[in-house]
């Protein structure tokens, strides 16, 4: 049984998962689909952190090499200063007016990221996580899941100053092992799928299992 929507009149979708598990390729795919299956209804597609002018300004300050360190509890104010920034001035009135809303990345890239991760507790990126989001959560979490060689295998060499891509391989680990948990606990509301086979393989696997938990 479909979970009951927590976002109508709209539908609120997070894509999730290590850099280099074909997450940003998927979201793509599915905006196409979703356009194509509901004409009549807006469908954005976002990114964390980003898709407002502070967000972008937020985006480049966390991922670009600075020649300092970020305190993790600096570098969680600052994604939760963005995320509030994205869910006030668009994804809260895109779900009030009927829309379709997927992000590449929210709430549980920062449980992973930051709490698993960096090791900040949960009870504190909650209590953060509540004020930036104002109680919005997403209808579903997809999460493309991918053993760590593999994903880090497919990076760009584009990202080789971005500063999540400069961290050691047993810090991807703890994040895999906390988006698995994450999504363990809330099997009703998370699909995790194989990112490993082709882009195609895993867009007509993905598409099949959430066509009828996206049904309006």
């Amino acid at each position: 049984m479909a979970p009951v929507r927590l976002n109508a009149p709209g539908l609120f979708v997070a894509l999730e998962g290590i850099d280099g598990a074909g997450k940003t390729t998927q979201a793509d795919r599915l905006a196409e689909k979703l356009r194509i299956r509901w004409p009549s209804r807006q469908v954005l597609l976002l990114h964390e952190p980003g898709s407002t002018g502070l967000g972008e300004r937020i985006r480049r300050l966390v991922k670009e090499e600075q020649g300092t360190t970020i305190d993790p509890i600096a570098e969680l104010l600052l994604f939760a200063a963005a995320r509030a920034q994205l869910v006030s001035e668009v994804i809260a009135p895109t779900l009030s007016a009927g829309g379709v809303v997927l992000c590449d990345r929210f709430t549980a890239s920062t449980r992973a990221y930051q709490g698993a991760g960096r090791g900040i507790e949960m009870h504190l990126i909650d209590q953060v996580e509540s004020v930036a989001t104002g109680g919005i959560r997403p209808d579903l979490t997809i999460l493309f899941d991918l053993n760590i060689e593999t994903a880090l295998a497919r990076r760009s060499t584009a990202l080789k100053d971005d500063r999540f891509e400069r961290q050691e391989i047993a810090f991807y680990q703890r994040v895999r092992a906390g988006y698995l948990d994450a999504a363990q606990e809330q099997p009703g509301r998370w699909l995790v799928v194989d990112g490993g086979p082709g882009a195609r393989e895993v867009t007509t696997a993905m598409w099949g299992q959430i066509e009828q938990l996206l049904d309006f």
